[in-house]
């Protein structure tokens, strides 16, 4: 038989699913498409050849790593080596661009995803070659096995997360111009014949109309054919459609002949409207052919354009994508086909997003891009730091012309991407239609209960990546619903003044609570839905009328709740005349009232229980009743926007919430389900993205260093000359690439309409939550993402989207930034809000914004008491809660006012480059000065605040320094072994913030002691002096174990270990001098004496440590013994770009001071016996004896202990009260 010839197998050719590979792959129902779920697992096809010349075609869905070729029966695989490892296996890899077949060479192009591979094998010949996008890449391998027993199957290896789809024959191929080659399946041709010749007979009966008077055939002019009834026209017709209707439930056949007509209509241009004979042929189609019959051939229909819009090629008119999603948009014009697809195909059998995508494309050359983008250009003002240089440098003329040519390049490529968007949008529109309401729901309705299943699988199943929708798909989606949205609310508003205009959009509260949107099992504000609902059932009743039926408060998950939905029809129709009539007498939905088991009419209601308790109005017939609320995936029209009264997804108003109409509430749903999207995954891509233009900086760096060693290489170095030569070639065509890549990125994602939407969706969230946060304790219910989105869309537009566009220039930017930050300093710590993650987030965004002036100065724009009120948040004790956070925040309002403190980086690393030069952290200071106002005013105003404020600050310093001091002495002793030593690099990392923390805390008391010195100083303050005394006790600790010559400090930080870069005597010591130099120079007389009464009466003080701040070495044999290379010494006068003179003069000032007053200390003291010192710290004499159990000790050290813990240190017994102690004199 000739039609076998060659190949052994089924005719049908699908994927041979029980070999073995099971679990390790996934494979779709009709057994082609396949998705990687392990390592790297293989499958094969079920039919094989042995002579002649094959094809067939593989789909990229993902550019990861695949191996596509062919395989013999004898081929093992495993997870490690697939198709291409064996000897008897060829494979080709577009992602590491190689063949394989067990050795590897460089082969091919790279795909990407979108792309089409065709494997040719050629048995006569012996040779495999490979295709892209129809496209020779070349012979790939000659000289393959042969002979008997060698039989070649269709194969393929991917890895992880990787999907594509086989075309076998099974439909017709994309690139089947290879001649001689055969499609592993037979077409089906008998039946191709069939449907050409019956298309003909139609294309006929639509050619020629019957002139009736004259009685002969006449031409008539097809496009606007309609179909008038005449009988002899429809015999004909249904006589044609009783033979085509079998043959179009046939994929090969759908895309053949019924898509390829479909596309003819449309292929003379104009609006798509201009084309009616398309709805009359889907008239026709309904009309003439069975309901089933309709529905496959849609299906088929629509999964053909889907798969004909992702696989085609890109090429400078966009022209391919554009006459795909045109014929799409005709066919969901017909509103009957429109609803079908919706309820069945759209978001159950397809990924209809990708209709909403534009891909990118990898390979620049073939999409065209250099015809469109002729000239290329790329950012090449840098500064040290490698970022672009704000200040722009003089451009020289060439350097204008070329960015010029390249923008306009640009525009132009924007304007044929925005035919593609505004196709897409045109779909959206037809989706979310509510006027079309013949035959049943209009569109809008069913669109709204797909797309929050479609939300739920992409929340729900994160581990399950073959559910979710990739991300850059999700942007594009993003986009045109907005789009969408905006244009049927703003139509909307001009139809009814009152409501809102889509620049005013937010989600109103009660949607949170009421039950009527569903947000699955997502974290509210507030914990658990279930958990919130028995706690906040009181505030629902009085606030919001929502009654929470008690057995509810039992049934906890969403299943329990799903009880049985018999119909209590005959009820419902007499009490709700108007809807049993609407529907036509019978009532189409079971389940109105509840389950009868109970008996009552007015049983709340299940998932959300929501009941009009004690009304605002009174209650007409029709809302006494309680309706049930449906799941998702049945609500009707009316449960959404609500009837008569009954106000549907708005039920449960609070009393803070206007009473004006917002909009339709099917668009609250959107926009709701919008916000959530955003959280989904449109955010890390967005990020993703910006890779891109990282790549091209990095490359234009490389290329003007290179250019910079050109003009400096001398004239006989010709061999350099040429390598650096290599080197700027290498690096120009890559550029050329890259900014061509990046235009079409800055076109499709980040250009000024995308960075509109995502500003829009940030104001939306900022109205959302304020409205909320006016609910008071209803704000719980509020789901987390809004206050995500939030901080996120704003890290978004400032972050990825600023070199494109200036943030600047948006409207209103200034107020949204102010609006922003209150909700940042109001809710940082908010009671209301239990989530962890959640809570850092917003401590890590109010960090961040008191980082940058511009947001800073919003900071310092909100209302009074809210400042004053974030202020006392972030002076809470540090005890419970993440301190290190808040304690950042309040020396970032204090860096640039502290002593030697107005630097960016440390003077040490100023010579090595940060990885990230827009880091909050590596930002100049700018200090708050109206904040630090604040801050001191409650530190004096507050008696309690201080004590309990300052009392956590030395605990936290002690344990921060204590901790970095056992650190670095394991760290010491792994240096010092003789043998091959690794010290844990993330030890290093714990060490260097232990330190960073000391260093910060430091600074806030410096803060608080420049702010506020009464606080140490002023002693009619009851717990003043004790502070003073800890402050003291711990300034001399860090300063013994910093200063002493040649110690484990200076050992560790001479060895300038990677990860402790930011270790250095520096930063530490001149936090410490700023305290000091405050405590003793910056004060009045009395201060000063007190201070230094209490530092020198510290057993710990040292003035050599003081005197080492300067540069005085110690005299001491030790120091003799120092080679003299080792002895660079510490000093703050070779500082003085860090250090002013005033400061510096200060020091010296604060040495002669304490020299002076320790020599007349030391003349004074009288020894002590040892029995008569405390016997915790043995510095001082015993001076207190406690109540009831009479132990003794100094009464610095019970006064310190009794802050944190009120035992006895010796007995455990609680101590009640402390009296004076003096020694009896002997006799």
């Amino acid at each position: 038989d000739q039609v076998a010839e060659g190949r052994l197998g089924p005719p049908t050719v699908v994927l041979d699913h029980t070999s073995g590979f099971e679990g390790l792959l996934l494979v779709d129902d009709d057994l082609l498409g396949v998705i990687g779920h392990s390592n790297f697992g293989s499958i094969r096809a079920t039919t094989c050849v042995y002579k002649g010349k094959w094809i067939y075609e593989v789909l990229i869905s993902s550019q990861g790593l695949m191996q596509i070729g062919w395989c013999t029966l004898s081929c093992r695989f495993n997870q490690e080596e697939g198709v291409g490892d064996t000897p008897d296996s060829y494979a080709y890899d577009g992602n590491r661009v190689r063949k394989w077949n067990v050795t590897t060479t460089n082969y091919g192009k790279s795909w990407a995803a979108g792309d089409i591979v065709s494997c040719l094998i050629d048995l006569d010949e012996g040779t495999i070659a490979f295709c892209l996008n129809g496209i020779s890449l070349g012979t790939a391998f000659d000289n393959i096995t042969r002979g008997t027993g060698m039989a070649y199957f269709p194969a393929i290896s991917l890895s992880f997360k990787e999907s594509v789809a086989f075309n076998f024959g099974s439909r017709p191929l994309r690139y089947p111009l290879v001649e001689g080659y055969r499609p592993l399946q037979d077409p089906p041709v008998a039946d191709l014949v069939k449907a050409r010749k019956l298309l003909g007979y139609l294309k006929n009966v639509i050619h020629i109309g019957i002139d009736v008077m004259e009685g002969k055939l006449v031409e008539k002019d097809t496009s606007m054919w309609q179909l008038q009834g005449e009988p002899t026209v429809l015999i004909t017709l249904a006589h044609i459609f009783n033979y085509f209707s079998p043959l179009m439930c046939k994929v090969y056949l759908v895309e053949d002949v019924l898509m390829t007509f479909l596309l003819s209509i449309l292929e003379r241009g104009g609006a798509v409207e201009a084309h009616p004979l398309i709805q009359q042929l889907l008239d026709l189609m309904w009309l003439l052919m069975e309901e089933y019959e309709v529905h496959e051939c849609l299906k088929q229909l629509l999964m053909s354009l889907l798969r004909a819009y992702r696989f085609s090629p890109i090429i400078p008119d966009l022209g391919l994508q554009i006459h795909y999603l045109r014929l799409t948009i005709a066919v969901l014009k017909h509103e009957k086909s429109r609803k079908y697809l919706l309820s069945n195909v759209l978001f159950d059998v397809l990924r209809s997003v990708v209709f909403f995508y534009i891909k990118s494309p990898l390979r620049v050359e073939e999409a065209g891009l250099q015809e469109l983008i002729p000239t290329t250009w790329w950012p090449n003002r840098f500064t040290k730091e490698g970022k672009e240089s704000k200040e722009m440098k003089e451009e020289g003329a060439e350097e204008r012309l070329r960015r010029r040519a390249y923008e306009r390049g640009c525009q132009r490529l924007k304007k044929r991407i925005e035919v593609v968007e505004g196709l897409q949008v045109q779909i959206l529109k037809l989706l979310l239609n509510n006027k079309d309401r013949g035959g049943g729901e209009a569109s809008r309705y069913i669109f709204l209960n797909k797309f929050r299943k479609f939300l739920q699988e992409n929340a729900s199943n994160r581990g399950n990546l073959t559910v979710l929708c990739p991300p850059e798909y999700m942007v594009c989606f993003l986009h045109r619903l907005i789009a969408a949205l905006r244009f049927f609310w703003d139509g909307h508003k001009a139809k009814t003044p009152a409501a809102l205009s889509s620049e005013e959009a937010y989600v109103p509260p009660q949607l949170f609570y009421n039950g009527k949107v569903d947000y699955f099992d997502l974290q509210r504000l507030g914990g658990l839905l279930s958990h919130l609902k028995k706690t906040l059932k009181d505030d629902l009743a009085a606030k919001a009328n929502v009654l929470i039926d008690p057995a509810e408060l039992q049934a906890v998950t969403m299943d329990d709740l799903d009880e049985d939905e018999e119909s209590a029809t005959s009820a419902a129709q007499s009490q709700r005349p108007s809807a049993a009539l609407a529907i036509g007498g019978a009532l189409a939905r079971p389940g109105w009232l509840s389950s009868p088991t109970l008996g009552r009419a007015n049983r709340f209601l299940s998932t959300a229980a929501v009941s009009l308790m004690n009304p605002r109005r009174p209650l007409g017939t029709l809302e006494k009743i309680k309706v049930r609320t449906l799941s998702v995936e049945q609500r009707t029209e009316e449960d959404i926007e609500g009837s008569h009264g009954n106000e549907g997804l708005l039920l449960g108003r609070p009393p803070e919430e206007p009473d004006q109409p917002i909009t339709e509430n099917s668009l609250l749903e959107v926009l709701d389900g919008i916000v959530m999207m955003y959280n989904l995954s449109v955010h890390q891509q967005l990020g993703k993205m910006v890779g891109v233009s990282d790549d091209v900086n990095e490359y234009a760096m490389a290329l003007k260093d290179t250019e910079e060693k050109i003009s400096r290489c001398p004239k006989r170095r010709r061999d350099i000359h040429e390598e650096l030569l290599k080197s700027q070639k290498v690096f120009s065509e890559k550029l050329n690439h890259l900014s061509r890549r990046l235009a079409w990125i800055n076109v499709t994602i980040y250009s000024k309409e995308k960075m509109q939407d995502v500003y829009w969706l940030l104001r939306v969230c900022i109205r959302t939550i304020e409205h909320g946060d006016r609910t008071g304790s209803l704000f719980a219910f509020m789901p987390e993402f809004y206050l995500n989105v939030a901080m996120n869309s704003y890290s978004a537009l400032k972050n990825y989207f600023s070199p494109v566009n200036s943030m600047e220039e948006l409207p209103g930017y200034e107020e949204t930034l102010m609006r922003l930050a209150a909700i940042l300093a109001k809710h940082f710590a908010d009671s209301r809000i239990v989530g962890t993650d959640i809570r850092d987030s917003l401590m890590q965004a109010l960090a961040s914004y008191v980082c940058y002036p511009h947001s800073l100065r919003a900071v310092e724009r909100i209302p009074e008491e809210q400042r004053i009120s974030m202020m006392k948040n972030l002076l809470a004790p540090y005890e419970q809660r993440p301190w290190a956070q808040t304690n950042w925040i309040l020396v970032r309002l204090w860096r640039g006012c502290g002593f030697g403190y107005r630097y960016t980086r440390l003077p040490h690393l100023l010579k090595t480059k940060p990885e990230d030069a827009s880091l909050p952290s590596l930002q100049k200071p700018c200090p708050s000065t109206l904040l630090q106002r604040h801050m001191a005013d409650l530190l004096r105003s507050d008696r309690d605040l201080a004590p309990s404020f300052l009392n956590s600050v030395l605990n936290q310093l002690n344990w921060a320094f204590s901790e970095f001091i056992g650190m670095i002495q394991e760290i010491q002793q792994a240096a010092e072994r003789l043998e091959r030593n690794f010290v844990d690099s993330r030890q290093l990392k714990v060490c260097a913030t232990c330190f960073d923390l000391s260093v910060s805390l430091l600074r806030v008391l410096e803060m608080t002691v420049t702010l506020a010195p009464e606080i140490f100083l002023d002693w009619n303050r009851p717990s003043s002096e004790l502070l003073l005394r800890r402050l003291a006790q711990l300034l001399n600790q860090v300063l013994n174990r910093v200063t002493a010559e040649r110690n484990l400090f200076d050992r560790v930080v001479n060895l300038r270990l990677p990860g402790l870069e930011s270790v250095d005597h520096y930063p530490i010591l001149v936090a410490v001098t700023g305290i000091l130099v405050r405590l003793l120079v910056d004060t009045d007389v009395q201060g000063a004496e007190r201070a230094t009464a209490v530092l020198l009466a510290d057993p710990c003080f040292q003035l050599r440590s003081i005197q080492y701040l300067l540069g005085h070495a110690e005299p001491s044999a030790l120091a003799a013994a120092v080679p003299a290379s080792d002895k660079r010494h510490f000093s703050l006068h070779t500082y003085t770009e860090y250090i002013s003179v005033e400061e510096l003069a200060k020091v010296d000032k604060m040495l002669s001071h304490l020299s002076e007053e320790s020599k007349q200390a030391a003349a004074t003291t009288l020894p002590t016996s040892e029995e008569d010192l405390c016997p915790i710290c043995y510095a001082h004499p015993i001076s207190a004896i406690f109540r009831p159990c009479s132990h003794k000790s100094c009464k610095a050290c019970i006064n310190q202990h009794l802050m944190n813990n009120k035992d006895c240190f010796f007995c455990k017994a609680t101590i009640t009260g402390v009296d004076d102690f003096t020694k009896p004199a002997s006799s």
